[in-house]
């Protein structure tokens, strides 16, 4: 299940709700980045870094560059221990890496990002993320780079939700019962038809997945009801992002 929710690379959607909560399995899917010898770099904002390594083995949180925005995003305790530029500036520091090999960037959580920051700055900015690898002159392939976005998606409207899953190449939606979490995940590949399946599991105590089973891969007959139409004259606006342009003007965050 993880190698599939992982297989596309680029932006990958965690959506979870008040029911079915989504921590676990983005913490999964780190431990099986950080198993396959990759780079980990987490954005954290809703909970403290100790409450998220918890869980985690030694080998496993000695390979997390965890970025701490959850203690004091605003820097109000005047300290120098806030994340210079908050978390745009954090963000922007992980587009301009130049560190060879495969790496996650795990968000926690996106909808964070998203009630802090304007939305068109967000989806600038995770299309820079989860595009580094098709920059000119790199040769990496598609995979070497996954954003993992946690989403709540009650808190959010059509049109931001809609947005993200224009950019984000897999969605997972997340539900269950008390003793089994399902994740219906939808695929897009490139000039392909989109296709979903269902995986049934459970999140074991050390992050690891317990499957219990799969529903046979379709394809999406219509396209996803919650990704707007992408007009031409859109689409080259999407590929000419930059983290330069759309910037909040505004210093406040609230």
């Amino acid at each position: 299940m993880l190698e599939s929710v992982l297989a596309l690379g680029g932006l990958v959607l965690l959506r979870d709700s008040v029911e079915w909560e989504g921590r676990s399995l983005l913490k999964a899917l780190i431990k099986k980045s950080a198993l396959r010898g990759e780079q980990v770099h987490v954005l954290g904002c809703e909970v403290s870094e100790e409450e998220f390594r918890e869980g985690f083995d030694s080998s496993i949180n000695s390979q997390l560059v965890y970025h701490d925005l959850f203690r004091d995003p605003l820097n109000w305790s005047k300290t120098g221990e806030a994340l210079p530029g908050g978390p745009l500036g954090v963000l922007r520091a992980m587009c301009s890496r130049t560190g060879p090999g495969p790496v996650t960037i795990a968000l926690d959580s996106l909808s964070w990002l998203l009630l802090h920051l304007p939305c068109t700055t967000v989806c600038q900015t995770l299309h820079a993320l989860s595009h580094q690898d098709s920059r000119p002159g790199d040769s990496s392939p598609v995979e070497h780079v996954h954003v993992l976005g946690l989403l709540h998606g009650e808190l959010h409207g059509p049109g931001p939700m809609g947005t993200l899953s224009a950019l984000a190449r897999t969605e997972v939606t997340l539900s269950g019962t008390r003793s089994q979490a399902s994740a219906h995940i939808l695929y897009r590949r490139p000039q392909q038809r989109p296709t979903h399946e269902t995986h049934w599991f459970s999140i074991l105590s050390d992050f690891g997945v317990d499957l219990q089973g799969v529903s046979p891969l379709k394809s999406q007959p219509h396209p996803d009801p919650l990704t707007p139409p992408v007009s031409k004259s859109a689409g080259a606006r999407t590929r000419e992002w930059s983290l330069g342009s759309g910037e909040n003007k505004n210093t406040g965050w609230g």
